[in-house]
């Protein structure tokens, strides 16, 4: 999509007032971002198992280590943001550190083959930096968009399922091209999808320097994002690129230990929630009722779990599943294995429009948004169980039609509608503003736990010779595993439904 047409808020009507043009800016730099990090994600374990041959097992560990640090590093970034940097000053420098991250991992599918020592290393360096530049990046462009509207605005749910619709855009593109490119059939090739996620990140920071002055400010003009006032002596930049390097370093041991030396992410995931818990409600100046707000956005995100461990197969076995059990070949093409991963973005520009014309339409039928998200979670499971039912005594060898792989992301899709862009909004509305970003990374914690365990799942996918096991529960066959999550994201999903009406009450406590 044209970058010009994408900023034009005339393209897109949810309101009759319409939306602020800041709303488009955050939109198309996000987009960018998320071509560059779905990209990169579509071909991650098919470059780790084909070009650098780890094993499955190993890839999809390695996958969710890498995919949890994403997500916990925002609360470094959050917090950086919120005492001393400000939004804007992290958004350039998570975006630059992700793009280097890029350029390190070309250099690594460059070199694999000839000098596997120094390709390992930038391996590992890559996906540091692209830890780090996610950390300063993500939960900053996420909580702006809820400043560009005054208090209690009608349209807030409406913004964040246009910007989620806006970001899927670049999801949907990232994959696509970084497919095309790199996953070619020869892993010679996987150094081009690097390479074009390294341009479009870059594309990302040039739209967002160029407009932020112009369009990113509240409703009384005044611009978004500085650095706080309280902040004292302005520190030396050359002690600010030190400390990058020194935080990057540390996001590419984190990831280097907890792959090859001790599994260790699960336990700082643990410390992490008890401590930023601690931290806020040990805080005096906030009053009972927000603190009762507050315990929502952790109850939530406990449920998101759930989802999102079962969601992020994306990236990993379904990929796998998309490899070597899909029927791609259509007699004149054969599709890449990574182009599925373009789906759940496709249906979400397509969709998207659908779901805010609904909430609107419904108005005070509407769904509350602990509802939304358990309906999330059911259809979620229902897409699980559709293509469980596609596997269901298939023979070992055989390959199933692509139309099982399109239904169950449509479901997953609808689901995820459900649940994200509302549960962005959520966190918007009942945090408040000294804890935004902080209590915006609490939400990117839930997907942390999400993505480690979601890692773990992946590596009990079968491959035919060998049962594996989850708490008790034997999986022989691709319809045993997919059960798995049907079981799970169904099991999560009734409990939230008998928990909204107290969450509902919650929310609403007045003060």
């Amino acid at each position: 999509m044209d970058q010009s047409e994408i900023l034009k808020p005339e393209l897109i009507h949810n309101t009759p007032k319409g939306h602020p043009k800041g709303l488009y800016v955050l939109f198309a730099t996000e987009m960018w971002e998320r071509f560059n990090y779905y990209g990169m994600r579509a071909i991650l374990v098919l470059f780790m198992t084909k070009a650098l041959l780890f094993d499955k097992a190993f890839a999809s560990n390695l996958y969710g280590s890498y995919t949890g640090l994403v997500y916990l590093t925002p609360l470094i970034g959050g917090f950086v943001a919120d005492r001393y940097w400000g939004n804007r000053r992290s958004i350039v420098t998570g975006g630059l550190l992700m793009a280097l991250g890029e350029l390190f991992m070309f250099a690594c599918a460059s070199l694999y083959q000839s000098n596997a020592d120094v390709s390992a290393f930038l391996f590992f360096s890559g996906l540091g930096f692209m830890i780090a530049g996610n950390g300063f990046f993500k939960p900053n462009i996420s909580s702006m968009v809820g400043q560009l509207y005054p208090a209690g605005d009608k349209r807030l749910d409406a913004a964040y399922t246009i910007f989620y619709m806006g970001i899927n855009v670049g999801g949907a593109l990232g994959p696509f091209i970084c497919g095309y490119f790199g996953d070619t059939g020869n892993p010679a090739d996987f150094k081009w999808a690097f390479l074009a996620a390294a341009i479009a990140m870059v594309l990302g920071v040039l739209v967002f320097i160029n407009l932020r002055d112009k369009y990113v400010r509240d409703p009384e003009g005044v611009l978004l994002g500085m650095k706080p006032e309280q902040t004292g002596k302005e520190v030396s930049p050359v002690l600010v690129y030190l400390a990058l390097l020194v935080f990057s370093g540390v996001c590419v041991g984190l990831l280097y230990i907890d792959a090859r030396v001790y599994s260790y992410l699960s336990y700082l995931l643990l410390a992490s929630v008890l401590g930023i818990a601690y931290m806020i409600f040990s805080d005096k100046k906030l009053t009972g009722v927000e603190k009762k707000k507050i315990s929502v956005i952790f109850v939530v995100a406990f449920f998101v779990v759930f989802f999102w461990s079962a969601f992020e197969q994306a990236g990993a076995s379904l990929t796998f599943f998309a490899e070597e059990s899909t029927q791609r070949d259509l007699g004149f093409f054969t599709v890449p294995a990574s182009w599925f991963s373009s789906l759940n973005s496709v249906f979400v520009v397509v969709f998207a429009p659908v779901l805010a014309w609904l909430w609107v339409k419904l108005g005070k039928k509407e769904p509350s948004a602990p509802t939304k998200m358990a309906i999330g979670l059911m259809l979620l499971a229902i897409g699980y169980y559709v293509i469980a039912m596609g596997v269901d005594n298939v023979g070992s060898g055989i390959k199933v039609s692509m139309m099982w792989l399109i239904g169950m992301y449509a479901f997953h899709t609808w689901g995820e509608l459900c649940l994200s862009p509302i549960g962005l909004s959520l966190v918007n509305k009942l945090a408040p503003l000294k804890f935004a970003s902080l209590l915006m990374a609490v939400w990117f914690l839930a997907n942390a736990g999400a993505n480690v365990l979601s890692g773990k799942l992946s590596s009990l996918y079968p491959d035919g010779t060998k049962t594996t096991n989850f708490l008790g529960y034997q999986m022989h066959n691709l319809h045993e595993f997919f059960m798995l999550f049907v079981f799970m994201a169904g099991t999560a999903s009734i409990i939230l439904f008998f928990l909204t009406k107290w969450l509902q009450r919650t929310m609403n406590t007045k003060g």
